[in-house]
């Protein structure tokens, strides 16, 4: 049994770690105070709702671990309750990996990015995989996006935290930045057009 929802990562030889290199005391008030969180709030349910990617990881029964991108709409990683996310899962290259982790072990983490704010929230849990469900695919799944959705995965949350901005490189999705792009377009051709009315002008007086 946990004592703060924090211990799901800060194992005793974490906080022993911590003591070592004297941050141990800064995350122990973190822990009498509000500490992470374990249920979705309107602050993580208006996160997801502008995330089109994330990064799940697993573990096999040997503990090691496995990283997987997972892409889609915007919003795909739904919010079904407070401590209950859910995703279609859909068909990739077939290596299965992460469903074979799921299989045999059921931990699993979120590795939440906002490249263009830098930002990133962290989500410790446990995943299962749901087949035939068609009333819960049918919730999870975006008509508009083309791809093949074989599955759903319902994760259950432990626990998350939202941490620190350093050190994030600001990327930027193609939707982020094609309207800026078509923009400057636009404008250069205004200006194209210009010159040319400019030069047409010029002969003329010449």
């Amino acid at each position: 049994m946990r004592e703060h929802p924090s211990d799901v990562a800060f194992t005793p030889a974490v906080k022993a770690i911590q003591s070592q290199k004297g941050s141990r005391s800064d995350y122990a008030r973190m822990e009498q105070g509000r500490g992470w969180r374990t249920v979705v709030t309107p602050d993580l349910a208006e996160f997801l709702a502008k995330l089109d990617m994330f990064y799940l990881g697993t573990a096999n029964a040997e503990g090691q671990p496995y990283i997987q991108y997972r892409g889609g709409p915007l919003g795909f990683l739904k919010v079904l309750d407070e401590h209950t996310l859910g995703f279609a899962d859909f068909g990739g290259n077939r290596q299965y990996i992460t469903l074979g982790n799921l299989e045999e072990n059921s931990r699993a983490f979120l590795f939440l990015m906002d490249y263009a704010n830098s930002r990133r929230i962290k989500v410790w849990g446990t995943a299962r995989i749901v087949d035939n469900d068609a009333e819960l695919l049918q919730r999870l799944t975006d008509p508009a996006y083309p791809g093949r959705v074989e599955r759903a995965i319902l994760f259950s949350i432990d626990a998350w935290d939202i941490n620190c901005p350093q050190h994030i490189h600001r990327r930027f999705a193609q939707r982020q930045i094609a309207p800026v792009i078509e923009q400057l377009q636009q404008r250069i051709a205004e200006l194209e057009s210009e010159v040319e009315h400019l030069k047409l002008k010029s002969s003329i007086v010449k």
